[in-house]
């Protein structure tokens, strides 16, 4: 029995190290011994195993199977890029954290500085050399370098703000890696003490469609699965949607938009959601003279033909339009 105990010690001691400590609780001198755990308790890293989806739809038409024929090609739903995004998104939360927006729609916060080795793309607008446009970008700094920005990031990105200042906020963001400086007034907080993110929407680029899933216990389940359409790279008016990780910012019942190169209303698009500079998931385009709302469209889901926004079935934008509240839900565009 003595043997026993000694060697349940033993294994005790193993896990555990002693180490003097010189203050109190109120931070006076003292001298104790402390038993701490050798163990960091440090957030551990989810990873996409980790994470289950199950289909338990709230939207049910035009409801697309996982893989699906197109033309001569098969189109699908890329589950495991889905999975990797959302065990990113849930590690990032693992960490308490102050979240927030950059926001610098149409310049609203002020034209970005000029980045390092910036170049002129073909609407001889000022890129950066990942191609991030400086209008309606947010300038980013590098942590030895206040004076000109790194690179551009885009409106409605998500970041965790790590340190604030005066005049800068020190942040990452969740698209890709790496600190930052970035002037205090493209930084929207999001004050919601208890936020947690957890409905998410994912646009595909390359298969043209659109998913929404909602983390109910510990599942997330995918409340729905449709055609959609992106926009398409056609100088100088239409652009592709944005590749990247974006907070849901407005949303709008009708969007009226412009004819192109003019100030002339073209019609509306209903239950917009805007994430990022002028990219909203909408519903099917209405026209003038038209007035009244088009439920669906043949070429949803076929090819990019939007000036930058994500076209849906109409009644599946007003869906996403009542379902996902702003600044607590995120868009992930992938390609």
């Amino acid at each position: 029995m003595k043997v026993k105990a000694f060697l349940l010690i033993a294994i005790i001691l193993s896990a555990c190290t002693f180490e003097w400590k010189d203050t109190d609780l109120t931070g006076e001198s003292i001298d104790s011994l402390i038993v701490v755990d050798t163990i960091p308790l440090l957030p551990r890293e989810i990873k996409p195993e980790d994470i289950v989806i199950r289909k338990d739809f709230l939207y049910d038409k035009y409801t697309l199977e996982d893989e699906y024929p197109y033309k001569d090609t098969t189109r699908v739903f890329q589950w495991e890029q889905i999975k990797k995004l959302i065990a990113l998104i849930e590690t990032a939360q693992l960490e308490k954290a102050s979240w927030g927006i950059l926001q610098n729609r149409r310049n609203r916060n002020g034209e970005a500085a000029v980045v390092h080795n910036f170049k002129r793309n073909k609407y001889n607008l000022i890129i950066d050399s990942l191609g991030i446009e400086r209008y309606q970008g947010i300038p980013l700094y590098s942590l030895n370098d206040t004076i000109t920005p790194e690179r551009y990031s885009l409106d409605g990105s998500l970041v965790k703000i790590s340190n604030d200042t005066t005049k800068f906020v020190k942040a990452s963001t969740v698209s890709f890696e790496g600190d930052w400086y970035i002037p205090r007034k493209y930084i929207k907080p999001i004050d919601i003490d208890t936020l947690y993110f957890n409905k998410l929407v994912f646009v595909d680029r390359t298969n043209q469609n659109i998913t929404t899933l909602e983390k109910v216990d510990s599942v997330w389940l995918v409340r729905s699965m449709n055609p959609a359409t992106t926009g398409v790279y056609k100088p100088p008016y239409a652009h592709p949607t944005p590749l990247g990780i974006f907070v849901v910012q407005e949303k709008k019942a009708k969007m009226i938009f412009y004819k192109d190169g003019s100030t002339e209303t073209g019609g509306f698009a209903p239950y917009a959601s805007r994430f990022c500079n002028g990219a909203y998931i909408h519903g099917v385009p209405s026209n003038v003279p038209r007035t009244s709302i088009i439920e669906y469209s043949q070429t949803l889901g076929t090819i990019p033909r939007s000036h930058m926004c994500v076209r849906n079935a109409s009644s599946h934008a007003e869906f996403v339009y009542n379902w996902a509240p702003v600044y607590e839900s995120l868009v992930f565009v992938i390609e």
